[in-house]
């Protein structure tokens, strides 16, 4: 499997069966699946969806809203569970408002699923890890 890295957007190749065995960038060192999510910005974001080689959930969120920092944590545990199933990143709404309104970003927190560089869900609103957990599953991503 070939996966960007989430810091220098490298592309790296990574045997499917090692994707568990928290691979490193050839080029920065850097984890390609830290467990965590990834902050994406205007000049990032097209090319790290493109790039990804695993479906990428994105939290489209904005600092004062309150929701949004209720599911922050939560997002962030399940991508340390998910994290070589699934990429999780954000994108402050705020600080990149011309990704998010190309995105049609209505409310916040707004969850969208990409598959191989194209929406494949989306949902809005705060939600519980399990019921995070089970949307995805929904999704195909156990």
């Amino acid at each position: 499997m070939e996966l960007a890295c989430p810091h220098c957007l490298a592309i790296n190749r990574v045997p499917d069966d090692r994707l568990g065995n928290a691979p490193k960038c050839g080029k920065c060192s850097a984890p390609l699946l830290p467990g965590k999510p990834i902050d994406l910005t205007a000049d990032t974001f097209d090319r790290f969806i493109a790039r990804a080689g695993l479906p990428v959930l994105v939290d489209f969120w904005a600092e004062w809203c309150g929701p949004c920092k209720m599911m922050g944590p939560i997002f962030q545990q399940v991508a340390a569970e998910m994290s070589s199933r699934v990429r999780f990143a954000k994108v402050d709404t705020e600080a990149h408002s011309q990704v998010s309104m190309r995105h049609h970003i209505k409310g916040i927190p707004s969850l969208i699923l990409f598959k191989n560089g194209a929406e494949a869900a989306r949902t809005s609103g705060a939600m519980e890890s399990h019921a995070l957990k089970r949307w995805l599953a929904l999704q195909g991503i156990q």
